[in-house]
């Protein structure tokens, strides 16, 4: 009989160390700044994941984006690997893949070879929405309607895991099918193949994926950092509606924050001024490269733009390391996380690195 695929608790729940309230993780948009190349990006993420290894973040994930100039993450799986070849330690995983752009057979083969290039360090985070416009989901799933695949989300969702388990009943049209590598190779004569599997993690802004994720047992993370305000009905209903599982015997969520410290505070403004001009342009539909603060600095903010500015700063914990970390704490207290993890913006890599050096030495997290 074949053995079952297994995923630790110990996996999902970190560690927090220092003064930090609960462990610290990593959110990585592998930003691309003006004047900046995806190169550039890309080696910023590299120097940022060993950092976070160095001093004792959790996890590190990279978010599933398309068609923004500003964001050069649209392929996770790739980068996962390259970062894998880069570190020793920290869990690396996706935050998230963005499953209805997908087939799931083609993310169960990406996450079965990124656990067997890192063994006992892949999160498969999941999503329902598009991570793009409409536009670019339909190109993506080659449909005719945009909104095709997110309403058969939990269907996916079995699926994808089946192919992780290589369990399909007999009968399936999938049953012959195998994820590879992956479990059908411990069967295979000659084969040895560990029973282990990256967990999978579902991810939200809305009460859909909590409530999923608590009627499957499974950890949850929330996307604080753009829904705040539904933050706390959403871990609400995750906890309400957990069920124990072969996963977890209790609820895990973590909610994605974001946060930038810096040595001087008016750099912190700067630089959040910056994130809101980038974000006005995302949502009217002329997304670019994330603007520099000068550039921020000389545009002229329309009444609705500058209430957007308030209200989608207002959401980022900013400034000096001391107002961070009171902003941390606070935000923690009052929404209960097991986890934090942290995505830093800014025009410049390095003071995305010096965001979370200053974060890491103000609660005291390892040296390195």
């Amino acid at each position: 009989m074949q053995e079952a695929h297994t995923v630790s608790a110990d996996e999902i729940r970190g560690t927090a160390h220092g003064t930090a309230p609960v462990p610290l993780s990593v959110l990585d948009l592998v930003t691309v700044g003006a004047g900046r190349t995806a190169t550039d990006a890309l080696r910023t993420s590299v120097e940022l994941s060993r950092f976070a290894e160095a001093r004792g973040f959790h996890r590190y994930w990279v978010a599933e984006h398309h068609s923004m100039p500003g964001v050069a993450s649209s392929s996770p799986a790739v980068i996962l690997a390259h970062l894998a070849a880069h570190t020793e330690r920290i869990r690396l995983g996706s935050g998230g893949v963005m499953l209805p752009n997908h087939a799931p057979l083609v993310i169960a083969e990406q996450f079965g070879t990124l656990e067997a290039m890192a063994p006992g360090r892949i999160d498969l985070g999941l999503g329902r929405a598009p991570g793009t416009d409409g536009a670019t989901a339909a190109a993506l799933r080659r449909a005719d309607t945009l909104d095709e695949g997110a309403d058969d989300f939990p269907e996916q969702l079995a699926e994808l895991t089946r192919f992780l388990d290589d369990d399909f009943p007999d009968g399936h049209p999938y049953a012959r099918i195998h994820a590879i590598p992956g479990p059908v190779q411990g069967t295979t004569p000659g084969g040895i193949q560990s029973p282990h599997r990256p967990p999978i993690w579902l991810l939200g802004s809305s009460g859909f994926s909590a409530r999923l994720a608590g009627l499957l047992g499974l950890p949850f993370a929330f996307a604080h950092h753009f829904s705040a305000q539904n933050t706390v009905p959403a871990l609400d209903l995750y906890r309400e509606s957990f069920r124990p599982s072969d996963v977890l015997d209790a609820p895990y969520a973590l909610i994605g924050v974001s946060a930038l410290a810096t040595d001087e505070e008016e750099e912190a403004r700067r630089q959040v001024r910056a994130t809101a001009l980038n974000m006005i342009r995302l949502r009217t539909g002329r997304p670019g490269l994330f603007p520099d603060p000068d550039e921020a600095a000389k545009h002229e903010f329309s009444p609705y733009e500058e209430e957007f500015a308030r209200s989608w700063t207002g959401n980022i914990v900013h400034g000096t390391v001391d107002e961070v970390r009171s902003g941390l704490d606070a935000l923690q207290k009052r929404t209960g996380a097991d986890e934090l993890m942290l995505t830093s913006h800014a025009h410049r890599g390095e003071l995305r690195l010096r965001s979370y050096e200053l974060i890491a030495d103000a609660y005291g997290l390892p040296a390195a």
